[in-house]
């Protein structure tokens, strides 16, 4: 059986030095989102203290994030589709830093819900059009290398979360989040030239020089001013379902990510009655597994190609699920969520990507606001089922999720080529696809 989607190999693609500087720009503010929200996430107990929230009133503050993110989502694939990504992506640099300050400013709940909302909106600003730019530049690159921005988005987090913790005890939320402001803002600046100046010509000269000479090809989409309305692939009925498709993946990886980020260690110190501490690294194993993961994606898509790596993840997450959920022992439990993170390490990543190959920004922000929608539901089922059943047993939800992802990426392999070549003929020069 050949590979399936497989791509050629990083020796026959040279790239250019100002792709290559690019997707470094690039990289760096998906560490620097993943740095910002870790930051904020640490210091979460003590706004709580401060603004003298109940937990059910914090509960309803933090929607506000969820629904600042997902009503932006759509909005930021629109402005992506008539300005370009990059501006958009220097513009929330701008904004995600800033609004990360404001909430140990307040001193209510109601007005922390505002915060929140603008917090929220600025993150899923964000996250479409980094995620918009970087579909884009994997174009361009020609290598699979989605997820080794993910990786960056994980590693910024774990340093974020890090940094939280040793600074807790010593300075109030105020001076740490107004650091993080100062630091994000810094970054911010001496990132966006790069951005803006090889996200143009660069990028539009690279594509023009890798489309066949003899026969014209239609003028791709570029991460910049140039990726106007126009230049967006047309949303077809099929379109609409493979998108669909792609974010109902993402939702499945999502929801995975949120009940073991919320419910891991509970499950841990309640059912395997673990030491607190022992307790708490059922998040940190799952979250070191999926980084390594994504680390090793792009040499996993140029190996097994797109339509394997899903279905193997899926299948991955979703024995390793099983074994953390059901395990009798912590030490098999915290191996079971260690696999889940490989499992699931690279199938977002994926989603995300081929929705932004079929659609555009459009693509990427549909999938990303079913990604989205994945881990804020995720949790509450995962309560509700907890108290109907067990936790073990709604963990394995988890599980069933992730077969769910693999079955649909296996069962759609041959609608997302035909459509991809409908609405994306240079594509074929990135990589060849193989049917089964």
């Amino acid at each position: 059986m050949p590979p399936l989607n497989k791509l050629g190999t990083a020796a026959s693609r040279p790239t250019a030095p100002g792709l290559r500087r690019l997707r470094a720009a690039l990289t760096v503010f998906f560490a620097l989102d993943g740095f910002v929200f870790a930051g904020w996430v640490v210091r979460i107990p003590a706004i709580k203290e401060q603004t003298g929230a109940s937990a059910s009133q914090l509960g309803l503050a933090l929607l506000a994030v969820s629904a600042g993110a997902v009503v932006t989502m759509t909005l930021t694939g629109r402005l992506c589709e008539r300005y370009g990504s990059i501006p958009v992506t220097v513009a929330c640099g701008v904004l995600l830093p800033l609004s990360v300050a404001l909430p140990p400013l307040t001193d209510s709940v109601p007005v922390l819900g505002l915060v929140l909302l603008f917090f929220g909106a600025a993150y899923g600003g964000i996250s479409v059009a980094m995620n918009s730019a970087a579909v884009d530049l994997v174009s361009a690159l020609r290598r699979p290398v989605m997820p080794s921005f993910h990786a960056a988005f994980s590693l910024g987090g774990m340093l974020g979360s890090g940094l939280g913790g040793l600074v807790a005890g010593h300075l109030s939320p105020t001076p740490h989040l107004l650091g993080i402001t100062v630091i994000g803002l810094v970054i911010t600046a001496v990132t966006a030239p790069t951005l803006l100046r090889y996200g143009a010509a660069d990028r539009t000269r690279a594509h023009a020089a890798a489309q066949p000479k003899p026969q014209p090809q239609p003028k791709p989409r570029a991460a910049t001013t140039a990726a106007r309305g126009r230049s967006t692939p047309r949303m077809d009925r099929r379109t609409r379902a493979l998108v669909l498709v792609f974010g109902l993946i993402a939702l499945c990886t999502a929801y995975g990510e949120g009940a073991i980020a919320d419910w891991g260690p509970l499950h841990l110190g309640q059912d395997l009655h673990a030491h607190p501490g022992v307790a708490a690294a059922a998040y940190a194993c799952f979250a070191l597994a999926m980084t390594v993961g994504r680390l090793m994606g792009t040499t996993l898509l140029e190996r097994l190609g797109r339509t394997r790596t899903v279905a193997g993840g899926g299948a991955t997450a979703c024995a390793g699920m099983l074994l953390g959920a059901l395990a009798p022992s912590t030490g098999l439990a915290l191996a079971g969520f260690a696999v889940t993170g490989l499992g699931l390490a690279n199938i977002f990543p994926v989603a995300v990507e081929r929705a932004g190959a079929l659609a555009g920004p459009g693509g990427v922000a549909a999938a990303s606001t079913l990604g989205y929608g994945g881990m804020l539901v995720g949790p509450p089922l995962i309560g509700f089922m907890a108290d109907w059943y067990s936790l073990p047993t709604a963990l394995t939800s988890v599980a069933v999720l992730a077969g769910v992802a693999a079955c649909i990426g296996f069962a759609t392999r041959r609608t997302e080529h035909a459509a991809l070549t409908a609405h994306t003929p240079h594509t074929e020069d990135v990589g060849h696809t193989e049917t089964v």
